[in-house]
């Protein structure tokens, strides 16, 4: 019975132990006030024909013994026009009714049905079974109640108002004996909408293969997350790569803008390399904390490899060097520039001779300082050695 058919009830009876309504009729421009419903009393209700006790313990939702014990009656049977007393006891302050056997769980953080089910040795399905209102195996919400069967497995289910023990009976097809035996009830009123009822032997099986069902396609979006995650960190990877590539790229292009500036010139001015076959094992610049600043570029090649005039100019030097150069020439260019060639194993020109841009003037070798085989390549501007790559194409 809802409040309003409650309390229509209360004052057509009359309450005892519940506070009244103002109520003045006759009297024109009276206020009526009505009090909330108190939490606790009685409801004085009249017998109508065809009334039992049970029906009326059912619809206040209280034990059929309490309203005997309050009206005084001796047995349950009832007649037209008796007065019952029937206390009334908020339902928010009665607890739900587990049965026997039965505990009450609460989920904990990383707990899923199947740890749960390990943890008091029960098969997934009874599990399923003792709360068919799971909606998921491992999403499971932290603080919520399961229950436990920790005696009789079978199917556990919640008493829906104006439901009875009868009904479930008809419904799962078991007699009324063994769902009293299993909740250990004397009789079918001591328990009411909200209590929960173990079926004994009754497995939720449908809700169990749902529940599967809904596991794999939770497994398999989780795991196609887990690709796309995946492929998004590949992708990001990748990108980041790319963008440090090209950083360091810009890096050693604004590192040697001015190398690039003088290619441009100086391939123009007829610089070439002098050899046509070699392998660059020294750049110019410092080579180490402890070693000299190395002038030049050492070409590696065979003793005898043929030595070219990067440029056309006059043979200035053309023989044995003191400090450690070797046999070596050095052709001025004009304009304050010369080229060094040194180490040569022959010489093949002789100082005041012009030679034209690609005219031989010596042979690799190994002469001087040096540990094997090579041509020392020297560009001077104003006498101050420049890297030679500053003056090839």
């Amino acid at each position: 019975m809802v409040i309003g058919e409650l309390l229509g009830s209360v004052l057509a009876t009359g309450v005892l132990g519940l506070p009244g309504a103002l109520f003045q009729p006759g009297l024109p421009g009276t206020k009526i006030t009505v009090d909330a419903p108190a939490r606790k009393g009685w409801v004085l209700y009249t017998v109508q024909p065809g009334d039992t006790l049970s029906q009326i313990a059912h619809r206040y939702r209280v034990d059929a013994r309490a309203i005997m014990y309050s009206s005084g009656l001796e047995s349950p049977s009832l007649r037209p026009g008796q007065v019952l007393r029937i206390p009334l006891v908020d339902q928010a302050s009665s607890s739900v009714r587990l049965p026997p056997g039965v505990q009450a769980y609460t989920v904990r953080p990383g707990d899923t049905a199947q740890s749960i089910a390990r943890r008091f040795d029960l098969t997934l399905l009874g599990l399923v079974s003792a709360n068919p209102e799971l909606k998921s195996l491992d999403r499971l919400e932290v603080g919520s109640t399961l229950y436990i069967p920790t005696a009789e497995p079978g199917l556990i289910v919640r008493l829906r108002p104006g439901e009875t023990v009868q009904d479930l009976s008809r419904r799962y097809g078991l007699s009324i004996t063994a769902i009293a035996r299993a909740n250990q009830l004397s009789s079918p009123t001591e328990v009411g909408p909200g209590d929960l009822v173990l079926l004994p032997g009754i497995q939720a099986r449908t809700t169990y293969e749902r529940l599967l069902r809904i596991q794999e396609a939770e497994r398999k979006a989780r795991e196609e997350e887990r690709r796309r995650l995946a492929e998004e960190r590949r992708r990001q990877e990748e990108a980041r790569r790319r963008q440090l590539a090209e950083r360091q790229a810009q890096l050693r292009a604004q590192s040697q803008p001015q190398l690039r500036r003088a290619n441009a010139v100086v391939a123009a001015a007829g610089y070439r390399w002098p050899m046509t076959n070699f392998t660059i094992t020294t750049y110019f610049g410092r080579r180490g904390v402890f070693q000299r600043f190395h002038t030049g570029i050492d070409l590696a090649a065979p003793v005898g490899t043929p030595i070219y005039a990067a440029r056309a100019g006059v043979v200035t030097v053309a023989g044995w060097s003191r400090s450690g150069y070797g046999l070596h020439v050095v052709l001025d260019h004009g304009g304050g520039q010369e080229t060094l060639y040194g180490h040569m194993s022959r010489i093949a020109v002789r100082p005041g001779q012009r030679v034209e841009r690609g005219e031989l003037i010596g042979y690799v070798g190994s002469t001087g300082w040096s540990t094997g085989p090579h041509l020392h390549f020297e560009v001077r501007v104003d006498g101050v050695a420049r890297n030679p790559l500053a003056f090839l194409p």
